[in-house]
């Protein structure tokens, strides 16, 4: 039983995230965002959510195999730490870029956030190598986002 709440527990919480990101892009999608200039590799807007719900499923499976560790393993209190840090970062680019529309410091956060998912792939590949390359996916997605996202910024900001 205690298995079945780790592992439900961690995919909740990571789709919460996803979930409190979506609420804040609902209106600013076919509104602002609609009308920006893209760059030619925008993927459609529909492809978004189906991503997102995949690689925050990722995430919560790679917390859990973390979680289900043992708690004296050395390391695993600084990879939960970077991995929560990651999630707060990754539940805080959405309000900068959507909700406020600062696509320049939603870039840099998004950089930092990169940053921080890499420390954590580190992390979790010395605990459980499973767990680590689960978060590979997500990495790769964040560092195209950070890219749109520049991208989006050098066409938008006149």
């Amino acid at each position: 039983m205690k298995r079945i709440l780790i592992w439900a527990g961690s995919i909740v919480l990571c789709q919460a995230a996803g979930a409190l990101g979506a609420l804040i892009t609902m209106d600013a999608v076919p509104t602002w965002y609609a009308g920006l200039i893209k760059p030619v590799f925008n993927p459609p807007a529909r492809l978004f959510g189906p991503v997102w719900i995949l690689l925050y499923t990722l995430m919560g499976i790679a917390l859990a195999l973390i979680l289900e560790t043992d708690p004296r393993h050395p390391g695993r209190r600084t990879a939960l730490v970077l991995f929560f840090g990651q999630l707060m970062l990754n539940a805080l680019w959405t309000p900068l870029f959507f909700g406020l529309k600062w696509m320049l410091p939603a870039f840099f956060e998004i950089v930092l956030l990169e940053g921080v998912i890499l420390l954590t792939i580190r992390r979790f590949l010395r605990i459980r190598r499973v767990a680590g390359w689960l978060l590979f996916p997500y990495a790769a997605w964040v560092a195209f986002a950070a890219v749109l996202n520049l991208s989006l910024w050098i066409l938008n900001r006149g």
